[in-house]
């Protein structure tokens, strides 16, 4: 199993990203992905999350309006994409994987909930 996140890099405030998780060597259609940041020096928070066939997403309240969710099964792939970025979402992303289950995305999405992690890639908004 492999996620791999990429797409980060500098971007002046209220400009815009798009990140990709390329997954293999598993079923992705079976499974919940999860997006999640971290500022070094603080804990690793969870920004979005979409089920196994795009069904619930969720969003953290800080970008909620801003960033979108999206998957493409058939091309093992996830996306966020984010908009009108802020100094403050800064951070490493990383992208997560979890077997599909009743409940998965609604509401909220957890760091123990995730089974198969990726590498991150950096994102700086700055300008």
């Amino acid at each position: 199993v492999q996620l791999q996140a990429s797409g980060g890099g500098l971007v002046q405030p209220g400009g815009s990203l798009r990140l990709t998780c390329a997954t293999s060597g598993f079923t992705l259609e079976d499974y919940a992905i999860g997006w999640f940041r971290q500022i070094p020096g603080k804990e690793r928070e969870g920004v979005s999350c979409i089920s196994s066939r795009g069904f619930s997403k969720f969003y953290a309240a800080s970008v909620k309006g801003r960033f979108t969710i999206s998957r493409d099964n058939a091309k093992n792939t996830v996306f966020l994409q984010m908009n009108s970025l802020k100094p403050e979402d800064t951070a490493v992303y990383y992208c997560a994987a979890t077997e599909q289950r009743i409940g998965m995305c609604v509401g909220t999405v957890r760091i123990g909930d995730m089974r198969y992690w990726g590498k991150g890639t950096l994102v700086t908004v700055s300008s």
